[in-house]
């Protein structure tokens, strides 16, 4: 496994906010630059999405792939159920935290891939990726 690419930042809104975002995939191309599409498969006993069917297009990186979710408390984890023609395995996770204005968001993302690529193009996208996420999230939010 690769290493992982982290970034945070505070988004001026309260946790559930955020954490509703995070949880409605099929918005994520309006706000989530490299996501193409994002399908709803499965949602677990509690209604929030289990399986997530993703097609994304992150410059060199470019593939569909299904996400199998993981929710806690203050938090979400993901990890690829079915790998795509690119990307072997990804896993990442958003931790939420309350802040006195408002939430701070850590991103965690590390993505391994079945195609030979130059390790500082591959952590260039990922960081692309969580740095895109993060504005995108944090926009999506506060316009609501």
């Amino acid at each position: 496994m690769s290493d992982r690419t982290t970034s945070s930042i505070t988004i001026g809104a309260p946790q559930a906010d955020v954490m509703a975002v995070i949880a409605d995939f099929p918005s994520y191309p309006e706000w989530a630059g490299q996501v193409k599409s994002a399908q709803v498969l499965t949602t677990d006993a509690d209604g929030r999405p289990a399986t997530v069917r993703f097609a994304l297009d992150a410059g060199p990186i470019s593939d569909t792939y299904t996400l199998g979710y993981t929710w806690e408390g203050d938090g979400v984890h993901w990890q690829v159920v079915e790998p795509g023609k690119m990307v072997s395995d990804l896993r990442g996770s958003y931790r939420l935290a309350g802040t006195g204005s408002g939430t701070e968001v850590t991103y965690e993302l590390t993505v391994d891939l079945s195609v030979p690529m130059i390790g500082l193009i591959k952590r260039k996208a990922e960081k692309v990726i969580v740095d895109t996420a993060l504005k995108g999230l944090k926009k999506r939010v506060e316009g609501r």
